[in-house]
């Protein structure tokens, strides 16, 4: 029979080689029905191999419901599989659906199906996996609150269990999932606790790249891109390593601490390294023009290249919520190229040259004069800006302010004195 069965094995791999798709998932299913299953090693074995091929094919010809429904039915032919061998297929055949495009909702819909049917096998480790899982999906879905809910409960299960590796995977979605709420503190918290954990157990290079790629993203928000780089170089190198995808995003966080740094200057040789060169493309492309528009101190040129690279650009969560501040601080180096000549210019004739609204670029230049950027006065009666030079500081007032205290230490003893004679 197994000899018969592995025949029936090429035969399916060979119908998918030829593209006979329809004739090579009637062989798989063959391999699985009922009458085939047993607790054989061989038999088990080929079950195996012909749900895995059979998840592959669905997966290689884009078959979504075909790939869900798979993964429903083969929680019926694991029912001999060891524990550990029934969690890596299921694991497998959802990372297969994970691959394929718009697939979210049926990812999260099978997850939490694969849950129950854990729950009701009493298979914990596995159920404890999938709810992993399933709060990275729920964090992709931005269904935030649920992903919190599911996060508290599993938690305080890990560390009564004592699970540190898994506990560093649900901090660190913990972290995340507060880090887009844009609850920094919580976050950071968060972060915290999954590197503490991951200091008591080996950590992965991906999971520690996620670490230190996590960690940038949090320094970039209290604007210490200086620290923020040194965190995304690592986690760079860990993805790069792994030849991991993410790479190409950490990368791109990288360029984007450059010139937040106003360091377009070291982009040229950061990008010709030979760990960067394989990733030259379009979001390469991107930054390098965001660098150069940056280094101009042109509002114009930013706002060109947001239009032609808009998808690379703002795609990114990270780096959308970056450039607002990014756009302030070309706006007012702008500004300040602008006003450099001038002692006293009209507020429109500013307008003009930049490109913006009078009324945008008035408030812009009434903080710019709080914040000591520059010092004037607008006169928004007649739509001046009069420009002064920074005042030198005069010791004068300061000595003044200092004798007159002491003159009045000296009356106040002598006040003491003639009271005591008295």
């Amino acid at each position: 029979m197994n000899k018969v069965e592995s025949e029936t094995l090429t035969q399916a791999r060979e119908a998918a080689k030829e593209g006979r798709l329809a004739e090579s998932e009637q062989v798989y299913r063959s391999i699985l029905t009922k009458e085939n299953r047993g607790t054989n090693e061989k038999v088990i074995a080929e079950q195996e191999a012909a749900l895995n091929e059979l998840a592959r094919l669905y997966k290689d010809h884009g078959k979504v419901n075909e790939l869900a429904a798979l993964i429903r039915e083969s929680r019926e032919v694991m029912g001999g599989f060891a524990k550990s061998k029934t969690a890596k297929i299921i694991r497998s055949t959802i990372d297969l659906l994970a691959e394929l495009p718009g697939t979210l909702e049926v990812q999260v819909a099978v997850t939490r199906e694969c849950i129950e049917w854990a729950v009701a096998e009493n298979r914990n480790f596995l159920r404890q996996g999938l709810e992993t899982r399933l709060i990275g999906l729920l964090y992709e879905k931005k269904a935030y609150n649920d992903a919190i809910g599911l996060i508290n409960t599993l938690l305080k299960e890990l560390r009564k269990l004592d699970d540190k590796m898994m506990l560093v995977e649900v901090q660190l979605l913990e972290a995340k999932v507060y880090h887009a709420l844009r609850n920094i503190p919580k976050s950071r918290a968060s972060l915290t606790s999954a590197r503490t954990s991951a200091n008591a157990v080996y950590c992965p290079p991906l999971v520690q790249a996620a670490l230190d790629k996590m960690s940038g993203m949090l320094q970039a928000e209290d604007k210490d891109y200086k620290t923020a780089y040194s965190y995304f170089y690592e986690a760079f190198e860990g993805y790069a390593s792994q030849e991991d995808p993410e790479a190409l995003r950490v990368l791109k966080y990288l360029l984007l601490s450059k010139i937040m740094l106003n360091r377009s200057d070291d982009l040229q040789s950061l990008l010709t390294s030979k760990s960067v060169l394989k990733y030259a493309g379009r979001d390469i492309d991107a930054m390098k023009a965001i660098a150069e528009a940056h280094k101009n101190r042109s509002l114009k040129e930013f706002e060109s290249v947001l239009e032609t690279y808009g998808n690379e650009l703002s795609s990114d969560p990270f780096i959308r919520s970056h450039f607002s501040a990014l756009y302030d601080t070309l706006l007012e180096q702008n500004l300040v190229k602008v006003i450099e000549p001038f002692s006293c210019v009209e507020i429109a004739h500013i307008a003009e040259l930049i490109g913006l609204d009078t009324r945008q670029i008035e408030g812009k230049l009434s903080q710019m004069i709080l914040d000591k950027v520059f010092y004037g006065v607008l006169d928004q009666g007649s739509g001046w800006l009069f420009v002064y030079d920074e005042p030198k500081s005069d010791k004068t007032y300061d000595l003044a302010l200092e004798t007159i205290g002491h003159m009045s230490n000296v009356v106040d003893l002598l006040y003491e004195k003639a009271a005591a004679l008295n």
